[in-house]
């Protein structure tokens, strides 16, 4: 009877344990972003018009995403348009596509790296504004941003890896 009495009441937690609290998962998601902290001090320019934050931190618990280096390409043939803000707009639609995979979105993102072709200051305007159709909030991830001579790629413009964070 106190073998029986014990199973019963082990397969009852372990049910329980696998009650769905998709709310209370939601809500300390939430709780565990707040902690994610961009700092820009006082003391150096402000890099928001820029979309970046000078820095960004967390001290809460959770995981670490990396995100290896999105291209511009569209669709599975991975096509590249020769427009350099059609592929910063899918170089961004990409990334976005992979941190769904973890059910994260932009705001998770705490570090970026953009590599850019023959970068200037056209080049950086453009992709300052879609950052910022992009981070709406003017929360942005710290950021570097490397001009280069040549990418993977033969026609690919621009590449942009990340570091996201995935609260537990």
């Amino acid at each position: 009877m106190k073998i029986t009495l014990l199973s019963l009441t082990t397969i009852l937690l372990l049910l329980m344990g696998c009650i769905d609290t998709n709310k209370e998962d939601n809500h300390l998601k939430l709780k565990n972003m707040s902690a994610i902290v961009h700092k820009n001090p006082g003391t150096l320019f402000d890099p928001t018009p820029y979309g970046f934050s000078h820095s960004t931190g967390t001290t809460a618990k959770g995981s670490y995403v990396f995100i290896s280096g999105q291209s511009g390409g569209e669709d599975l043939e991975h096509r590249l348009s020769d427009d350099f803000r059609t592929q910063v707009r899918y170089a961004l639609l990409n990334l976005k596509s992979v941190l769904a995979e973890y059910d994260l979105n932009p705001e998770n993102v705490l570090k970026i790296t953009i590599l850019i072709v023959d970068h200037d200051q056209d080049k950086l305007q453009v992709w300052t504004e879609e950052m910022q159709n992009v981070w709406k909030d003017g929360k942005f991830p710290a950021s570097t941003l490397i001009p280069v001579p040549r990418l993977a790629l033969g026609g690919m413009l621009i590449e942009v890896d990340a570091l996201a964070f995935m609260p537990e």
